[in-house]
């Protein structure tokens, strides 16, 4: 299965564009926390999603979405955390985009389960 054809790849990819567009603007003194690790769990989201396309079996495929869910879930609450320290104002916007995402992820589990 090539991953730049998945939904959810594609969505993810824009999320993530769109997390490192918002974190420009967090106060300096989080680049090294709040920024960066916000970052890097939206990077791990489509990652994980491509790298889990590329192996051999679905039950590995499905771990790596399992792992691609938990990244989401980070990405969710730190941008929960920075609404609420006043770093942004667009969590809303953020939210139907994670719940759209774990919608494609979720079907794609129960798609390689065999549901």
């Amino acid at each position: 299965m090539d991953h730049k054809q998945l939904d959810a790849w594609k969505l993810s990819i824009d999320l993530t564009i769109d997390i490192y567009n918002i974190s420009k603007n967090f106060p300096r003194e989080e680049v090294y926390a709040l920024t960066q690790q916000i970052r890097r769990a939206a990077t791990s989201i489509p990652s994980n999603i491509a790298e889990g396309a590329a192996r051999k079996s679905n039950k590995e495929f499905s771990q790596f979405l399992h792992i691609a869910l938990g990244s989401l879930a980070e990405v969710e609450t730190q941008l929960f955390i920075a609404q609420r320290l006043n770093y942004t104002d667009q969590y809303s916007k953020f939210s139907s985009q994670i719940t759209s995402i774990r919608k494609l992820i979720l079907g794609l589990i129960r798609y390689l389960s065999g549901e």
